[in-house]
């Protein structure tokens, strides 16, 4: 998913940059306003950090210019909705992009739209829309993790469309889509699977955390008998 530096023309570097600058903005006000009222949350920011950067870190080859990989955008997504997603995202980004030389600089912004915005906003809806017709709480969050996912790559199909349309956008972005989608949909897979795991242990250690963030319901918190 992370487009390599230098791959994107400028002009559409700047309209990601231009789209991703105020999502980041008000993302570290709502992580400001977070930790004043929930100083507890604080280790559940850096497990989400920590499982976006380990989870992007692990690149397969795909299309030029670009790679597959599990996002991990889910966990937060779930976790502390897309905005503060977004500025996880671009911590382990930058972090990517200058140590690892995955990803880029000039293309960061479209890198950060697609794992740490329209990804995570998508799957936020589909967290709160499943969460509102009370689908099975795991359930829920392997659709939520695993969508995040997928969807962040249907971004990147249609960046990478935009700025290379040859021969035409539609034919491009099919053509993108099909490579992605042979290594992607059994990453998803995986990476909602492991989001559940890892939920389901914070549920079972924090519930009372997990309620306050509105994760949980209160019929939902773990009695002692289980």
């Amino acid at each position: 998913m992370h487009i390599m530096e230098g791959f994107l023309p400028p002009i559409w570097c700047l309209i990601w940059y231009i789209i991703a600058i105020p999502v980041v903005i008000y993302g570290i006000k709502q992580i400001k306003s977070l930790v004043d009222e929930y100083d507890e949350a604080k280790p559940l920011l850096a497990l989400s950090g920590a499982f976006v950067f380990v989870l992007s870190s692990l690149k397969f080859p795909s299309v030029t210019g670009s790679c597959s990989h599990p996002c991990g955008n889910g966990l937060s997504t779930i976790f502390f909705g897309p905005a503060v997603t977004s500025v996880l995202c671009l911590i382990v980004l930058v972090f990517q992009a200058i140590i690892l030389a995955h990803g880029g600089i000039t293309t960061l912004g479209a890198n950060l739209c697609s794992m740490g915005i329209i990804g995570p906003v998508a799957a936020w809806f589909i967290w709160k829309g499943l969460r509102k017709v009370k689908i099975n709480f795991s359930i829920a969050v392997f659709i939520t993790a695993f969508m995040a996912d997928i969807v962040t790559y249907i971004v990147t199909s249609f960046q990478l469309a935009l700025a290379f349309p040859q021969p035409t956008f539609i034919s491009s972005l099919i053509t993108f889509l099909g490579i992605f989608a042979v290594t992607q949909l059994p990453l998803a897979i995986a990476e909602g699977i492991l989001t559940v795991v890892i939920i389901n242990y914070v549920l079972k250690i924090k519930p009372d955390l997990l309620e306050k963030l509105h994760i949980i319901n209160k019929d939902e918190v773990p009695t002692g008998d289980n």
